[in-house]
């Protein structure tokens, strides 16, 4: 269990935490919520003790384990895949040592209270661990979290330096559940993961034996793995004993109930302002009019608290479209002996709302960049409509802005109809508002760099618009407001994104890339994952 007492924090102007206190507990599953700039990231680096508050303090049991996952960063060489995971089990002499340390401070401690029974829990897992040292567990282990999150078996003799930056991130994540801290932090864990093996991760971690405090803006992942949510918010924290799902109604609740109480009070307020003012010179009414005077010194005011801007933009109308949007026929892709389609026959419908999914490197950022007519194929043909009219956002168009604009004239430079477009409302949804937009491209970090370009895409009319990882990097309030955006425009979609939440509000169907080929189905992404478990379970039990 941990304590965090009466923390305050300032950078600047900007204070983050104004006095906050929290605890977590051994088995809690927490997601933290809040804007972009709330203090989110800051706040796992606090309880990794990377990062000092002005005033406060955190209390912690001396044989508690923190583990930590950030956005990125990180980077691992020198070994193999297996090696390197190998290494997340530490010396087992060290285990056995917190055993009998444990044991030790067991023997003098009040066996009623919570951090006794958090101190068993914990032994628990750490004897678990030491079994799974044997050479033929510890190997089953490996290999079962490094097959789920993606890694092949001809991947654990490949050196670590061969991965790129996503892959890093799920070795480091790897080397977490091996490791099984007692309290496990990830920021953004689901960034750099398909959709196949994001649900692999959350089962695991509904399984996961210690205490999770996550960041995350994939509302389905918090709902399927948080049971309390914390919620960062002008230097407050608030906590709600539920998930995201439950977060969000509960919230609008309290805000409801605090307006009422708010009206209630003013208008007892006003009550007794009117009767002071009547009767100030009544002799007869002095002690009534005293006692209010007293009531309304001492009453605790009820504030409101300050509404986050809410955001709004539009896509450009569309121009009037083809009965044939994107066709391809026969198509073939391959780079070098890495065959990613062969054959492919594909019908792109008006009004087509399609989520294109399946494990990284089976060529689901290809397929859009061919749909989108940037990348040549080898064999077959690819038609478009005579009136079809493209949009394509990737994430290396970032790597295209002028860096000596600002924000707002590198938009502003792509808009072609000044009567439709908005370019300040859709810099606002996209996270730049204010002085925001004035910043130069060139201090922008890659994050805001792809923003930017999103936001250019945005300027153009277009009746088929094709978006690779468009909520990368995107807080959960800007999804709501991409996803309002999308389901009003009028032409053809093409998402590449994981975003479960995100797209099963906007799609009609999936198109499902693999190694083995590519099915459309119509379906959302929830029920395109429960088909792929009924499919398991099939094969499973040999029905197919």
């Amino acid at each position: 269990m941990i304590f965090l007492r009466n923390l305050s924090l300032r950078y600047g102007k900007n204070l983050l935490y104004n006095d906050i206190s929290a605890a977590i507990h051994a088995h809690d599953r927490i997601g933290l919520v809040g804007s972009n700039g709330s203090g989110k990231s800051t706040f796992l680096k606090v309880l990794m003790g990377e990062t000092e508050t002005d005033s406060g303090t955190i209390e912690k049991p001396d044989y508690f384990t923190v583990g930590y996952l950030p956005q990125d960063g990180i980077q691992s060489g020198g070994k193999t895949l297996f090696d390197e995971a190998q290494s997340a089990f530490g010396d087992a002499l060290e285990l056995q040592k917190k055993i009998d340390a444990a044991g030790d401070q067991m023997a003098t401690m009040d066996t009623s209270t919570e951090a006794f029974y958090d101190l068993v829990d914990q032994m628990e897992l750490w004897e678990k661990q030491l079994e799974e040292h044997e050479p033929r567990k510890m190997r089953s282990r490996i290999e079962r979290i490094l097959l789920g999150l993606g890694f092949s078996l001809e991947d654990l003799e490949r050196n670590t330096a061969e991965f790129s930056g996503g892959w890093q991130m799920r070795i480091a994540l790897a080397k977490l559940l091996l490791q099984a801290p007692s309290l496990l932090l990830l920021d953004e864990p689901t960034n750099h993961l398909d959709i196949v093996t994001q649900t692999w991760v959350e089962d695991y971690l509904k399984h996961y034996q210690g205490a999770l405090v996550v960041i995350s803006h994939d509302r389905a992942f918090l709902d399927e793995v948080t049971t309390r949510t914390m919620e960062l918010k002008l230097g407050r924290l608030a906590t709600y004993k539920g998930n995201y799902s439950f977060y969000e109604k509960e919230r609008e609740a309290r805000r409801v109930q605090n307006k009422r109480a708010y009206d209630n009070q003013k208008k007892e307020i006003g009550r007794m302002k009117d009767f002071i003012n009547r009767f100030r010179s009544n002799v007869k009414k002095a002690s009534l009019v005293q006692s209010r005077i007293k009531a309304l010194e001492k009453m605790e005011l009820i504030t409101l608290e300050p509404e986050e801007k809410k955001m709004y933009f539009r896509f450009p109308p569309p121009p009037p479209g083809s009965a044939r949007v994107i066709t391809l026929e026969n198509m073939h892709k391959s780079f070098g002996d890495l065959h990613l389609f062969q054959g492919l026959d594909l019908r792109i419908e008006p009004g087509d709302r399609i989520a294109v999914v399946g494990v990284n490197g089976a060529g689901k950022s290809t397929l859009a960049r061919i749909l989108a007519g940037v990348e040549p194929i080898d064999q077959g043909e690819r038609q478009v409509g005579i009136n079809t009219v493209i949009g394509y956002f990737a994430q290396q168009q970032a790597e295209e802005l002028n860096p000596r604009l600002t924000v707002q004239q590198e938009v502003e430079q792509a808009v072609e109809d000044p009567a439709e477009a908005n370019p300040r409302a859709v810099l606002g949804a996209l996270l730049f508002s204010g002085e925001d937009a004035n910043k130069k491209v060139e201090v922008l970090s890659g994050g805001e760099r792809n923003r930017v370009a999103l936001a250019k895409m945005l300027m153009r009319p277009a009746n088929c618009i094709i978006l690779d990882e468009p909520t990368n990097h995107l807080d959960l309030r800007s999804k709501e407001v991409l996803q309002d955006a999308i389901n009003t425009f009028d032409g053809s979609v093409i998402l590449v994104s994981h975003d479960r939440a995100f797209l099963d509000g906007v799609v009609n169907k999936v198109l499902e890339v693999s190694p083995s080929g590519t099915r459309m189905l119509t379906c959302n992404v929830t029920e395109y994952i429960q088909r792929l478990e009924a499919e398991r379970a099939a094969r499973e039990n040999g029905d197919g």
